[in-house]
C-alpha cells in the first residue's frame, strides 16, 4: 500500500469515528426528551362535559417497571370530578388532595402506562391545561414531569403534558343580549280590552237604574189614572 492510500485510509477512518461520536451525542442528547407523558382527548375545548382524556406515561427505566402515576390537577378541575375509565390490568384510581392516582401490579420494564379518565367538565377561559405527573417505577426512582412549559421558551428538561384546547362554542342567537335577560324586573302587562267601534264602554262600578226608571214610571201612570178616575166620578150629575 502506497503512502498516499495510507493516508486517505486513514483520513475516512477518522471522518468516519467523527461521524460516529458527532451521531451518539445527538442521540444521547435527545433520549431524555423522548421520554414524555402525552395527553390527548376527544373533546379538547374549553367548557367541554364529560371529556375521555388518555396518559401515556413512557417507561424510561431499564431494571424496573411502572407501578403508580401520580397526577396534580391543573387549577379549573377538581379530583371529584376525575373517574376512572381504563387502564393496565388491574390498576384502580385514588383521588387525591389535588389530584389523583393510578397504581396496581408492577409492569414490565419498558412498558409504558396508558390509562384515560374521564373529566366532568373543562374549565372556560383556558386554552392550555399542564397535568404534573410523577412516574415511580418498582425500585423507587421516580420520573418527574412536573415542570409547565412556557411559551416562547424552549422546553425544559422534565416538561409536563399539557392539553390545548380550543375556545369554547360561541353561545347560541337565541342567547344575544338582545331581548331582557331571564327574571328580569320588566313589569309584566296584562291583556288590554278593546272597546267595539261606536260602542261606549260601561263605566266601571255604576248601578243599573234602567228598571227603576219603568217602575216609577209605571207608579205614576197608575196614579193619574185613579186621579183621573175619582175627578170623573165627581163630575158626574147627581154624584153627590
Amino acid at each position: 500500500m502506497t503512502s498516499l492510500s495510507r493516508g486517505l485510509l486513514v483520513a475516512a477512518l477518522a471522518a468516519a469515528a467523527t461521524a460516529t461520536a458527532s451521531t451518539a451525542v445527538v442521540l444521547g442528547t435527545a433520549a431524555p426528551a423522548l421520554a414524555h407523558v402525552q395527553v390527548s382527548a376527544d373533546k379538547p375545548q374549553a367548557g367541554a362535559t364529560d371529556v375521555s382524556v388518555q396518559f401515556t406515561a413512557e417507561s424510561e427505566s431499564t431494571t424496573a417497571g411502572a407501578r403508580m402515576v401520580q397526577v396534580v390537577l391543573p387549577a379549573g378541575i377538581v379530583p371529584a370530578a376525575v373517574s376512572y375509565v381504563s387502564g393496565p390490568a388491574g390498576w384502580t384510581l385514588t383521588r387525591t388532595a389535588d389530584g389523583y392516582v393510578v397504581a396496581g401490579n408492577t409492569l414490565a420494564v419498558h412498558k409504558d402506562v396508558i390509562y384515560r379518565v374521564k373529566i366532568a367538565k373543562l374549565p372556560d377561559g383556558v386554552t392550555r391545561l399542564a397535568f404534573k405527573t410523577v412516574v415511580t417505577y418498582s425500585n423507587n426512582r421516580a420520573d418527574r414531569w412536573i415542570e409547565v412549559p412556557q411559551a416562547g421558551q424552549p422546553e425544559p428538561p422534565h416538561p409536563a403534558p399539557v392539553l390545548v384546547l380550543q375556545p369554547a362554542a360561541a353561545a347560541s342567537p337565541g342567547a344575544s343580549s338582545g331581548g331582557p335577560p331571564p327574571d328580569s324586573a320588566t313589569p309584566t302587562v296584562g291583556p288590554v280590552a278593546t272597546d267595539t267601534p261606536g260602542t261606549a264602554a260601561p263605566a266601571a262600578n255604576t248601578t243599573d237604574l234602567t228598571p227603576w226608571l219603568i217602575g216609577a214610571a209605571a207608579a205614576v201612570v197608575l196614579l193619574l189614572l185613579v186621579v183621573g178616575g175619582v175627578w170623573l166620578g165627581r163630575r158626574r150629575p147627581g154624584a153627590r
